[in-house]
């Protein structure tokens, strides 16, 4: 290579660097990616104290890195390139076999585990009716043949039968639910969540741990919503190769009436909520998306009255659980830190579920709510 082709080339590349930089900044800040689905950083802002610790540098790179011109095309490019350079992982997701994208899911922190399971049983030892605890296996456990060969990932199975062995709550073996169901699509390709078909699972297990009677998929007739969802991990991955996801459901949501608290006051709701499947995050078509507070009261059901501390996991499954249960009020403690036993004496509540999918339940900072 000549010197003169190589200044050339030099002088290219910084004109091309410097015009993607001017340009960048030349175009109006975007708050929200509707790809990534994820709020994007904000310019930093300068001070002693945020130049002295770094926070300002690492705020700075950040929001280049958000709004640099064609950051969407950079992101898939990016995935490519790990892909063709022989990695099977991006951004802690695998790609996996069966055109699945699966989260790697890190070994928890046992002490951390251990201090939950104490408010697990401090509530069961504070409220007068019956505690239930079940914990979700993520994809990464149950599909765990799609992944790379060698590829880390906690071994959920053994941790969960031992957070189970350890505690004074009911359990509910949701693992042995899902376990034999391995080759259905009972989680989404491109999202963390487990699918309706899933979630019937996980309700059949629920029932069955409370002594109720299971429902039969052949009672009901399922009806695809969407084909074209692309989730969470299809987000965070870069990957854009993959086709979309279906979302179905099974259960119709006549005699349901469903009461929503997304900004503290109640408001009607719904089990399913259409305008939600014409945005990106469309799994928020179960019951509109996350809110501290959400109850479904079936008609004329003469089943029991149900607390259910939750994530994201219950929105797909409260459809399923209204036909055994007259009341299902939904409470997520990273938005209501109301007391779970104050909660169950004001409503007359028959049982308590504790319910998380397991890498929730691992990394989660606000289940000291359970023993308030």
């Amino acid at each position: 290579m000549s010197k003169k082709f190589s200044v050339f080339l030099t002088v290219l590349f910084c004109a091309f660097i410097g015009c993607m930089s001017l340009v960048s900044l030349l175009l109006p800040d975007v708050d929200f990616s509707p790809l990534e689905n994820r709020y994007l950083q904000k310019p930093p802002k300068l001070s002693a104290e945020s130049l002295n610790s770094g926070k300002f540098m690492e705020e700075a790179e950040d929001y280049v890195s958000d709004h640099i011109l064609g950051r969407d095309f950079w992101v898939a490019a990016k995935a490519w390139s790990e892909r063709l350079s022989g990695k099977r992982e991006n951004n802690k997701i695998y790609f996996a076999a069966q055109d699945t994208l699966i989260s790697r899911v890190d070994t928890p922190d046992t002490g951390k585990l251990d201090k939950d399971m104490g408010y697990v049983d401090e509530l069961t030892g504070n409220v007068s009716v019956p505690v239930y605890f079940g914990l979700i296996p993520s994809a990464a456990q149950i599909w765990k043949d799609r992944l790379p060969a060698g590829a880390p990932s906690a071994d959920e199975k053994s941790i969960i039968d031992r957070l189970y062995f350890s505690t004074g709550a009911s359990t509910i073996d949701l693992y042995s639910a899902l376990a034999p169901h391995s080759g259905e699509a009972i989680y989404y390709r491109t999202d963390h969540h487990w699918t309706s078909l899933g979630a019937f699972y996980g309700a059949n297990a629920i029932f069955a741990s409370m002594g109720l009677d299971p429902i039969s998929l052949e009672d009901y007739q399922k009806t695809t919503v969407t084909d074209q969802f692309n989730g969470t991990l299809f987000s965070s991955s870069g990957v854009r190769w993959l086709p979309p996801d279906a979302i179905d459901t099974y259960v119709p949501d006549s005699g349901v009436k469903v009461t929503s608290w997304f900004k503290g006051a109640p408001e009607e709701g719904s089990l399913y909520v259409d305008s939600w499947l014409a945005e990106k995050d469309k799994y928020s078509y179960f019951l509109g998306g996350r809110q501290p507070l959400c109850v479904a009261e079936k008609e004329n059901s003469t089943g029991p009255k149900v607390l259910l501390i939750r994530d994201s996991y219950s929105d797909c499954l409260t459809p399923f659980l209204t036909e055994r249960f007259s009341e299902i009020h939904l409470f997520d403690p990273r938005d209501n830190l109301t007391s779970v036993k104050g909660y169950v004496e004001e409503h007359n509540i028959d049982a308590v579920v504790v319910l998380y999918s397991f890498s929730n339940f691992a990394v989660d900072q606000n289940l000291f709510v359970l023993a308030r």
